[in-house]
């Protein structure tokens, strides 16, 4: 009887092991757009202090005024892209969050 309910108890706790060991880490929430706007906003906020005097310096940041503009509204995708051309404009590679 000692037995049995030993090896029952191996049993159930073997079973409860498997499950805490199969169970999924919980996935992070996907960016959004608006999150995405913040960083470039942010990556370009750093990167027109470091690279102030970039031949097309002026260019990116009336590019970078539209992009505030399209992310301040609901051309979030367009306002993405134009962060994306400003940075490049000043020699730095977008960084994705």
């Amino acid at each position: 009887m000692r037995k049995l309910v030993t090896s029952s108890m191996i049993v159930l706790l073997s079973v409860f092991s498997l499950g805490a060991a199969t169970e999924q880490p919980m996935a992070k929430s996907p960016v959004t757009r608006t999150d995405r706007c913040n960083s470039l906003q942010q990556q370009f906020a750093n990167a027109i202090t470091n690279h102030a005097e970039a031949k097309r310096a002026t260019e990116a940041k009336a590019l970078q005024k539209k992009a505030t503009k399209f992310c301040a509204g609901k051309e979030q995708a367009q306002g993405i892209r134009a962060y994306a051309t400003a940075l490049k404009m000043l020699g730095v590679q977008p960084v994705d969050p």
